[in-house]
C-alpha cells in the first residue's frame, strides 16, 4: 500500500491509503458476513481510509439511513480497531422523514443539525472523534457563515479532526474556506467528487442539480485543486459503477462523442500493462499530478482485490500523456 497526508494542520492532519474504500451499501445491500469480509481484507492489505454517510443507504430500506454507520461501528468493536483506521462520514443529506430523500426533505446544514448529526454519527461508528466530517450537499437555506462556524465549533471541542465538502458548486466551497479564513477558523481540506477518466457532460440537469451537475469534478474544481496544494480531491465512483466493464451501465451524462476516444485510450493502455483497464483508471488517479485519492465500492473481496493491485501500477509518463490527451 502507498500514502498520502490529507489536511494541512499538524494536530489534524491524517496519513491515509491511497485507495480509500466506499461502504455505502454495507449492512444494508451488501450482508455482514460480507462487509466484514471486505474490511478485513481491505485493512490486511494495508487500507486505512474507509468512507461512509449518516445517510447510507436510506433507499434500500426506504428508511433514513444509518445503516452502514452502525455496521462499521460492529465491525470496529468487534475487530478492536482504534484510531489507525480513518473513517469519514458525512452529513446534510439524510432524509428527515422515512420514504423521502436528500433532494425533497434533507436534513441541511443548520448548526442544530451538524451538531447532532455529528453526535448521532460518533455513536453509531463508536468514535469519540470523527476524523473526517463532510458537508455531503449544499443547503441554500442556511447561512454559510453559520454552516461554517458549527463545523468549526466541532473542532474546536475535539470531537471532530478534517472537514470535507462534497457536491457543492466551487464558488460556494471557496466561499465557506475564505469566511473561515477570515474568522481564523478551520475550513474545508478534503473535496468529494465524483471523478473518473471519462469525462461527464456537466450541464445535463437533475433534481439535486437544475442548471447542470456541480456533483462532478470539472475544469473548475481540478483548476481550483492545482491552485491550492493544501487540498485533496477524494473522487467517488471512479469506475462508474462497473461500466467500464459492462458499457450497458454507461451513465447518460457520459453518452458523447468525446467518450470513445478516452475509452480507446484507456483499452490501449490497459493491453500495454496486462492490467484491467479499471485498474488503469485508480492507476491514473492515484499517480497524477493532482492529489486524487480514488474511493472505491466493492460488493465481493474479489473487487478488493483488483483495485488493491491498482496501487503498484505504474504508468509510464508517455502513457499518462496519451491518457490524458485522448478526447
Amino acid at each position: 500500500m502507498k500514502y498520502r497526508t490529507i489536511g494541512t494542520n499538524p494536530t489534524t492532519r491524517r496519513e491515509v491509503s491511497v485507495l480509500a474504500l466506499g461502504a455505502m451499501l454495507f449492512g444494508s445491500v451488501t450482508d455482514e458476513a460480507t462487509s466484514f469480509a471486505v474490511l478485513d481484507r481491505y485493512v490486511e492489505a494495508g487500507g486505512t481510509f474507509i468512507d461512509t454517510s449518516d445517510n447510507y443507504a436510506f433507499w434500500a430500506d426506504g428508511g433514513q439511513g444509518g445503516q452502514s454507520e452502525e455496521l462499521l461501528g460492529r465491525w470496529r468493536r468487534s475487530r478492536g480497531i482504534g484510531d489507525e483506521i480513518v473513517i469519514a462520514t458525512k452529513l446534510g443529506a439524510r432524509p428527515l422523514a422515512p420514504g423521502t430523500s436528500y433532494v425533497d426533505n434533507a436534513e441541511g446544514l443548520s448548526a442544530k443539525v451538524i451538531r447532532e448529526s455529528a453526535e448521532r454519527s460518533r455513536e453509531r461508528l463508536g468514535l469519540e472523534k470523527l476524523d473526517l466530517l463532510y458537508a455531503h450537499i449544499e443547503d441554500r437555506t442556511v447561512p454559510l457563515r453559520e454552516t461554517v462556524e458549527a463545523f468549526a465549533e466541532l473542532v474546536a471541542e475535539g470531537t471532530v479532526g478534517l472537514l470535507g465538502v462534497s457536491n457543492h458548486a466551487v464558488w460556494r466551497v471557496e466561499r465557506a474556506r475564505a469566511l473561515a479564513a477570515a474568522a481564523g477558523l478551520p475550513g474545508y481540506e478534503v473535496l468529494q467528487y465524483a471523478h473518473t477518466h471519462l469525462r461527464a457532460r456537466t450541464d445535463v440537469p437533475d433534481a439535486l442539480f437544475p442548471y447542470g451537475s456541480l456533483g462532478h469534478a470539472g475544469p473548475d474544481l481540478l483548476d481550483y485543486l492545482r491552485t491550492e496544494p493544501g487540498l485533496t480531491l477524494v473522487a467517488y465512483s471512479p469506475l462508474l459503477k462497473g461500466a467500464y466493464v459492462r458499457p450497458e451501465r454507461l451513465p447518460a451524462d457520459f453518452d458523447h462523442p468525446g467518450t470513445q476516444g478516452r475509452l480507446a485510450a484507456l483499452r490501449d493502455v490497459a493491453r500495454e500493462t496486462g492490467a484491467s483497464v479499471n485498474q488503469v483508471v485508480l492507476a491514473w488517479q492515484i499517480g497524477g499530478e493532482l492529489p486524487v485519492v480514488p474511493l472505491v465500492g466493492v460488493s465481493s473481496v474479489a473487487q478488493l482485490e483488483e483495485n488493491l493491485a491498482a496501487v503498484d501500477l505504474e504508468l509510464t509518463a508517455e502513457q499518462r500523456a496519451r491518457l490524458d490527451a485522448a478526447h
